[in-house]
């Protein structure tokens, strides 16, 4: 099938300038064709089976969150422990078909097992974003990612056990991480998590916590150098920032707490940020009306105001930053929220240069997501708003985006 977009002002995302008037030709799942128009006529002679007349507004890729999570479809925890594997597949896509309604067209999810996911979206048997995936997350004992109840006795087993939930694996000692790793990889992951320090949704571990010894995490670094791919770290405050890079991480979600010395280090060794900022805000508004515990609103005190700090921090330091969302469940129409957020502490061609050109690196789709030429994905948005002069209004997609084409196919046509 073949789409074209018509005689728009095209966002050039290697330049971060508008041109126009161009048209957009599309077959199948592809760019095929970008025109240079002129008084209009752009596109004007190519026959097509749909035609999207974009004269007057703004021709933008689809959007790329670098952190998202579909295995977590509610903010009450003790009701995610309690769903069926079915229910929660159904949960899944729901929240995956609802993403692309919001512009994202493609997305990292940061942690979970979604390889089902994966396929059913790629097979045609739901709606949904393209994604690139962490698979399990890995954890230590008592970590960010050990959801098990503090009281739970433990089994007793080898040091080389791996207990293994939806969101990821906890794991102990340098042979299991290894061994950890190379099943996610041999499973399909595109790069691997680690939970490098304590964090506001999980249950048992400090805040301030540093989690992995220098050795464990060499040897998932070292698994993720060999498979040429990488290793990101969820991680805040400076001491577990630092323990992670300086053994080989070279991305960190969230980064809330760097401080300038880090930061310069990261930026030294080129490690990648991705800071996440709507969700300390949608948990500190909406978390208790959606039953999250006391325990994790207690811990999100501040966060979000520690995290305006760290985009300054980390931009004078010169670290890259890219454009992630994590909202949890009943939270993630919030998604377009961090336009709002970024808009108020970076220039706009900054907050997109992280949202197309750095989160297509950490998706490994450059040249594919994120820009609008041929031989890249068939994903399009059309807006009436230019987001070099007006990024904030991107929080509110209903209404300033008009059309959203995801694999060449319309998936949404205000007029």
């Amino acid at each position: 099938m073949r789409l074209l977009a018509r005689n728009g002002t095209l966002l050039d995302t290697t330049t971060m300038e508008m041109v126009g008037e161009r048209s957009v030709v599309i077959e199948d799942d592809r760019i095929v064709d970008v025109i240079d128009g002129d008084g209009g006529s752009a596109g004007r002679n190519i026959d097509a089976d749909v035609t999207i007349d974009a004269s007057g507004r703004y021709l933008l890729p689809g959007f790329i969150d670098a952190h998202v999570h579909h295995v977590i479809p509610t903010m009450n925890f003790a009701r995610l422990q309690r769903m069926t594997d079915t229910e929660l597949v159904l949960a899944m896509a729901k929240l995956a078909e609802a993403t692309v309604s919001r512009g994202f067209t493609s997305v990292r999810d940061a942690a979970g097992a979604v390889g089902e996911l994966v396929n059913a979206i790629e097979r045609g048997l739901c709606p949904g974003p393209r994604i690139t995936r962490a698979g399990r997350a890995l954890s230590q004992t008592g970590g960010h990612g050990d959801l098990r109840p503090s009281n739970e006795v433990p089994i007793p087993s080898c040091g080389c056990q791996i207990d293994t939930n939806n969101l990821g694996h906890v794991t102990d000692g340098a042979d299991a991480c290894r061994k950890a790793a190379r099943y996610e990889l041999r499973d399909g992951s595109d790069f691997i998590k680690i939970m490098a320090s304590g964090g506001v949704a999980s249950p048992t571990d400090p805040f301030d916590s540093v989690q992995f010894t220098a050795e464990e995490i060499r040897a998932i670094t070292t698994e993720t150098d060999h498979r040429h791919t990488y290793t990101t770290a969820h991680a805040y405050l400076p001491d577990a920032i630092g323990h992670a890079i300086e053994n080989g991480v070279r991305c960190i979600e969230h980064g809330n707490g760097v401080d300038q010395a880090v930061a310069e280090r990261m930026a030294e060794l080129g490690v990648i940020m991705v800071p996440t900022l709507v969700t300390y805000k949608a948990m500190q508004d909406e978390g208790a009306k959606f039953g999250m515990p006391t325990v994790n609103l207690d811990k999100n005190r501040g966060v979000f105001e520690m995290g305006q700090a760290s985009i300054e921090i980390a931009k004078r330091a010169g670290v890259e930053l890219g454009f992630g969302t994590d909202l949890l469940g009943e939270v993630q129409p919030w998604q377009n929220q961090e336009f709002a957020i970024r808009a108020d502490l970076e220039p706009a061609a900054d907050v997109l240069r992280s949202l197309y050109v750095t989160n297509a690196k950490l998706c490994r789709a450059e040249g594919l997501a994120g820009v609008l030429k041929p031989g890249a994905y068939a994903d399009l948005l059309v807006s009436d708003v230019n987001p070099l002069e007006r990024l904030s209004a991107l929080a509110h997609p209903d209404a300033h985006i008009a059309t959203i084409v995801h694999r060449g196919v319309v998936v949404r046509d205000l007029g």
